[in-house]
């Protein structure tokens, strides 16, 4: 199964959430860059309330695009125990690590979202949105930012995943839905036709309009 882009991805994924029963009393968490596309097109469908959260992921030592885990602002973390203690990473490193990408979600923080802005996600039903999941680190670490919000339920909607993945995600969330699952995955691209980056300009462009910006 491919998508031909990251709109077709997130109007097959509206359709999918509405039959599931998601409505306007929903809100619609973008994680950037691509996840806001899908998530504003799923909140516009939907007729729900849209916003972002910003996880990091965390890199492993001469390897960033390795991740061992992940961190949101606040310092809330998802670590991969089994990659951390397989290339023997000490806790310095990962401390250090933790504050980087820390330091770079308030960088990207201010740059797309007001400063000092509420979430308003307390009993609410909280829908967590990307273009697709890899390992699954960053949207663990988001799953349980959000539980900390106590919203009344929590799914993670994505187009596509591993299988294993989603099976690890079903334990961080009230429900996983993903369009597609696969045991064959390389990365998220590989079942997108046009899977080009997501600029800060778009994240703007669409925080801007709708009044988070």
């Amino acid at each position: 199964m491919k998508f031909r882009d990251r709109q077709h991805a997130g109007r097959e994924l509206a359709e999918r959430l509405a039959g599931e029963g998601a409505g306007a009393d929903a809100i619609i968490l973008g994680i950037p860059r691509g996840g806001v596309i899908l998530a504003d097109i799923v909140a516009t469908r939907l007729g729900a309330d849209f916003d972002i959260i910003i996880p990091r992921k965390l890199g492993a030592p001469d390897n960033d695009e390795l991740a061992i885990g992940a961190v949101m602002q606040d310092g809330t973390s998802y670590l991969n125990k089994y990659l951390i203690n397989a290339l023997r990473i000490s806790e310095q490193y990962l401390e250090e690590e933790k504050s980087h990408q820390i330091s770079e979600i308030a960088r990207r923080s201010a740059a797309y979202r007001k400063q000092d802005l509420p979430y308003s996600i307390a009993g609410r039903k909280a829908i967590l949105v990307d273009d697709g999941i890899a390992t699954g680190a960053t949207v663990i670490a988001s799953a349980r930012w959000v539980r900390k919000q106590n919203p009344s339920q929590l799914t993670i909607a994505v187009p596509v995943a591993p299988t294993q993945s989603v099976e690890v995600l079903e334990e961080e969330a009230d429900s996983v839905i993903a369009e597609y699952k696969s045991r064959e995955f390389s990365a998220v691209g590989q079942f997108y036709e046009q899977f080009e980056p997501v600029t800060d300009e778009q994240v703007q462009s669409i925080m801007r309009t709708r009044g988070l910006l």
